[in-house]
């Protein structure tokens, strides 16, 4: 039998820079804020390894460090203004949020943090991707379905 942990529930909402995460935070906190209304709200944002790899073969592997330091605090700043829309659309709503920013591949990241977190569900979009797109592109929502170590619930945009 699975021990219950105390205190309040964890539920992430990882957000990206798609309307489709936006839909799905906004969604949760309007549709389930009775139901989370004990529950620690977890604002999850992951930001993709910067690819240098044009700009040092654009300059022969000889990049001044001032562009390199510019291009990853522009990077950073992405991730955290991801994150600040996403506060202010929990303010909305009266809910302060923790915030998490990783950095690394999107599905992988979320999924780790869903166990180093110990998220109780998990709230992602979805693009709705067509099924070829899927094959060749992948789908986060459907990775995290498939590999998330708790109960995933994606929000789908009407179409």
């Amino acid at each position: 039998m699975a021990e219950e942990k105390s205190g309040k529930k964890q539920v992430m909402v990882a957000i990206d820079d798609s309307d489709c995460s936006k839909h799905a935070l906004r969604w949760t906190l309007s549709y389930l804020k009775d139901s989370l209304a004990d529950s620690e709200i977890i604002l999850f944002t992951a930001q993709p390894q910067l690819d240098l790899s044009s700009v040092y073969a654009s300059s022969y592997g000889a990049a001044p460090i001032e562009l390199i330091n510019s291009m990853q605090q522009n990077y950073k700043n992405a991730a955290l203004n991801r994150i600040e829309d996403g506060t202010k659309i929990c303010a909305e709503s009266g809910v302060t949020p923790k915030k998490v920013m990783e950095f690394g591949n999107p599905k992988e990241a979320i999924c780790d943090a869903v166990e180093k977190l110990g998220v109780d569900l998990l709230i992602v979009g979805s693009h709705g991707k067509g099924a070829l797109e899927r094959t060749f592109l992948g789908s986060v929502s459907n990775y995290c379905v498939n590999k998330a170590k708790c109960p995933v619930l994606v929000v789908r945009t009407k179409a």
